[in-house]
């Protein structure tokens, strides 16, 4: 009898055990943390966002970042935009850009600003409602939302 038990407590242990490790494996710890940044302030807070995003990624390159913009967060995704010292925003969008940072434009602001779309980065997507595009990657993507 008592070596069954000891048997059956052995067992236990080891199901146990095995689920425990299991879970972990699962966990969603190890997936990459997602992150929308949100812009509608201009160019001196997409400065200030384009060095949170760099000290990010440097942190953590696994970080899945995205940038929504609207109103005049839009701003330095246009063509020919400069910060305050008047260097182009051109060379940081593509560099963040081809280390897997998304961009996105919000159209309403476009056409409220009659703004023609082909003004825009050629590495920004889009969208059709910038604060619907936030509330969407929170919501259903489980994004964190920083606002710098």
């Amino acid at each position: 009898m008592f070596k069954f038990l000891a048997v059956l407590k052995t067992f236990l242990v080891s199901a146990v055990v095995a689920t425990t490790l299991q879970a972990q494996a699962q966990t969603p710890a190890q997936a990459p943390i997602k992150v929308v940044y949100h812009l509608s302030d201009g160019t001196a807070q997409a400065t200030r966002a384009i060095q949170n995003i760099r000290n990010h990624l440097a942190a953590d390159p696994s970080a899945k970042i995205v940038v929504v913009t609207h109103g005049a967060g839009i701003d330095f995704l246009l063509d020919g935009a400069t910060n305050a010292q008047q260097q182009s925003f051109a060379g940081s969008i593509g560099d963040l850009s081809a280390k897997g940072v998304g961009f996105f434009v919000c159209n309403n602001t476009l056409v409220s600003r009659n703004i023609d779309p082909s003004k825009v980065a050629m590495e920004a997507k889009i969208v059709p409602s910038g604060v619907a595009e936030v509330a969407r990657l929170q919501a259903r993507e489980a994004y964190v939302y920083l606002r710098p």
